[in-house]
């Protein structure tokens, strides 16, 4: 995604957003290298993540398919497609080092060699935090997740959202109730159930009871009432899951991991109609586990999920022997800030990061010039100098182009009685202040416009 400065402007401040509040809950930075082996990469992978995976040659290897190389002739490095597997690699390599539970959010791009369409990217931002436990991680990490969630997406103010949880345990026995044991064909018929709001229930029947699948018509019914249900408050969300009864094991301990998660969530202090039970909520991928999430904007669900996540058992069993349980999420930002923008939900451009300019009147004043940018930087207040002098009427035409606001300017009456001339862009007015109070003047004009703004 290739941006003007404005809407680029808006990414980085979204990004600075999400960071903000992932370090207020106690989160920690990691970052890890672009390039992976490609044998950690593809350890869990499938064929379709395979055929999506960069792989990397450098041109002094060329020629020399044996050297350097994994399998048969395959290079030894490649680009992440996701943070998850780099996180299982950077928590086995440095297990000993770490504090557990560990806390961690991971702010990068991702490669994967998407189709071209619109809103795909082949190079993307991902946000994501986990918190990976040794050996044993409690459901209660499991209710933090929303209150992050809750928090990001409140400051970020892009509508009214609904956090929906589910659990695949909760799933699990309710599918064993209907004859469905297997856990592989499980899988499958969860994957197929995650498709509902996309594909639509007809598809998701026809899929089922097709010869892919064989259900009875009556299981498929039972599969598809169950996957409807969607609770309005928490009262009723606590209801439903009374309503499933006393089931299998598997049904008992979703519905009992579900309640406690609910129940904190509340404490967390997120409003009721930010979360919502969402019997549908399955994640395609198969090591989830427990608790699920999906995160929807509610006056576009056109979107889809905007952040999602879950339990998963052990994140690194492939790099380790310890058992390594863990709870995370994520937010795709490139794809999300798209989404936002052609929906018309990011307002105004964010204008521009430089907050005042200081015109050049003319060759021999440079040197005044730079003295009250030199002032500005000071205080704190972002600032340009036009380092060539032109037609005035130019200068204020670039900065308002720019996106910048305040215009500083002083001539020879200016630095003769000692003050400075500003022309505030964004309220069309202009004044003078004396050279000593300029700083502060245009501090507190920014100041005042943050807090209008919300910013």
């Amino acid at each position: 995604m290739e941006l003007l400065p404005p809407d680029q402007i808006a990414f980085q401040r979204m990004l600075d957003t999400i960071r903000r509040n992932f370090e207020r809950f106690g989160f920690l930075p990691v970052e890890t290298p672009v390039m992976e082996l490609s044998e950690v990469l593809l350890t869990k992978s499938g064929g379709e993540t395979e055929r999506q995976v960069y792989f990397v040659q450098s041109t002094g290897a060329l020629g020399k398919a044996s050297e350097g190389a994994t399998g048969e002739g395959m290079p030894e490095l490649a680009l992440r497609f996701d943070l998850t597997v780099p996180l299982a690699r950077y928590v086995a390599e440095h297990e000993h080092e770490l504090a557990f539970p560990f806390r961690r959010y991971q702010m990068q791009r991702v490669y994967r060699g998407e189709r071209a369409q619109r809103g795909r990217f082949r190079e993307f931002y991902q946000c994501d935090i986990d918190v990976i436990g040794k050996d044993a991680l409690s459901v209660r990490f499991d209710a933090e997740l929303p209150a992050v969630i809750h928090a990001v997406f409140s400051e970020l103010d892009i509508g009214a959202f609904t956090i929906q949880l589910n659990n695949r345990k909760l799933m699990r026995g309710f599918f064993e109730a209907q004859g469905i044991a297997d856990g592989e064909l499980q899988a499958l018929v969860l994957r197929e159930v995650d498709k509902l709001d996309k594909r639509g229930e007809d598809h998701v029947r026809e899929t089922l009871t097709g010869e892919g699948f064989g259900l009875s018509a009556d299981a498929v019914a039972h599969i598809l009432e169950f996957v409807k249900v969607r609770s309005t408050s928490h009262a009723d969300a606590l209801a439903k899951l009374d309503a499933l009864g006393e089931g299998n094991d598997a049904l008992r301990e979703g519905v009992a991991e579900l309640r406690e998660v609910l129940e904190l969530v509340r404490a967390l202090g997120v409003p009721e109609g930010a979360y919502a039970l969402n019997f549908s909520i399955a994640r395609g991928l198969d090591y989830y586990t427990g608790t699920v999430y999906e995160t929807t904007l509610n006056d576009y669900p056109q979107i889809g999920s905007i952040c999602s996540g879950g339990r998963y058992e052990n994140l690194a069993s492939h790099y380790t022997k310890s058992k390594l349980p863990g709870v995370g999420i994520s937010i795709g930002l490139t794809r999300l800030f798209w989404q936002l923008r052609e929906a018309g939900l990011l307002g105004n451009a964010s204008g521009s990061t430089v907050q005042a300019m200081v015109a050049l009147m003319d060759g021999q004043s440079l040197t005044d010039a730079l003295e009250i940018a030199r002032r500005l930087r000071a205080a704190g207040i972002n600032t340009e100098v036009q380092m060539e002098a032109r037609k005035i009427g130019k200068q204020f035409q670039y900065a308002s182009r720019a996106g910048i606001r305040f215009v500083a300017l002083a001539g020879d009456d200016e630095k003769a009685r000692g003050v400075v001339a500003v022309k505030d862009l964004l309220r069309e007015e202009q004044f003078e202040v004396p050279l000593e109070e300029l700083a502060s003047t245009l501090r507190v004009e920014l100041e005042q416009y943050r807090a209008l703004a919300g910013r």
